[in-house]
């Protein structure tokens, strides 16, 4: 499926970004399948059929990282090429008014790393009085950044991040992801990505958070 035209996110995906984080766990009989608890982060999957992928669902806590802390770090590009180890290039530009974010993520040999171009905005919600911070991204096509020869383009990504304060002094975290890699990828690199790469990612972004104040 051919990334979307350039445009924003309809108020809606940020209302039910903010919902997930009130949901209770998906039934164990139902579509979405649990594939990790540990470290008070629970991952599930849902099989889609149309590609024959899984979507995810992450809910979980970073201690000590207060929800606006998070999303600076979460929001600032250039830190992040700091601490995520899996990024060869990152930026933002502007393409025709709108904000565009160029990604490069370094794979393992001998796989061809990937790259995205897509869009995301951030947004402080009142939930009933409670502050939910919103971040929605998704792919899309701008012809002024052509696929590159070695890199395979990723096309079709969606993710949706809410958090808000735990109630002490860390954040209650809810995420959405889905991406199609493309290329020939092994199911176990797929797996092992979802099950150690995301508890990792939040340990990684945990402790970026407590780096951040230092290099700012």
């Amino acid at each position: 499926m051919e990334a979307p035209a350039l445009r924003g996110f309809p108020e809606e995906q940020f209302r039910a970004a903010c919902r997930e984080l009130d949901q209770p766990a998906p039934a164990a009989d139902g579509p979405w399948q649990l594939l990790v608890d540990s470290m008070g982060v629970r991952i599930y999957r849902l099989y889609d059929e149309q590609s024959g992928l899984y979507e995810y669902k992450i809910f979980g806590g970073l201690a000590d990282c207060s929800p606006k802390l998070c999303v600076d770090v979460y929001m600032d590009l250039d830190f992040r090429k700091q601490w995520d180890q899996y990024v060869k290039e990152l930026h933002e530009k502007t393409y025709d008014g709108e904000n565009v974010i160029y990604w490069e993520v370094k794979y393992p040999f001998p796989l061809s790393n990937r790259d995205y171009v897509y869009i995301r905005e951030c947004r402080e919600m009142d939930v009933a009085g409670r502050k939910v911070w919103v971040v929605l991204a998704r792919s899309v096509s701008v012809p002024q950044c052509p696929e590159k020869p070695g890199i395979i383009r990723v096309k079709n990504y969606k993710q949706s991040l809410a958090i808000e304060s735990d109630g002490k002094t860390g954040s209650k975290v809810y995420m959405y992801y889905f991406d199609n890699p493309g290329g020939m990828i092994p199911s176990w690199l797929v797996n092992w990505a979802a099950k150690s790469g995301v508890p990792a990612f939040l340990k990684d972004i945990q402790k970026a958070c407590r780096n951040y104040s230092k290099s700012t």
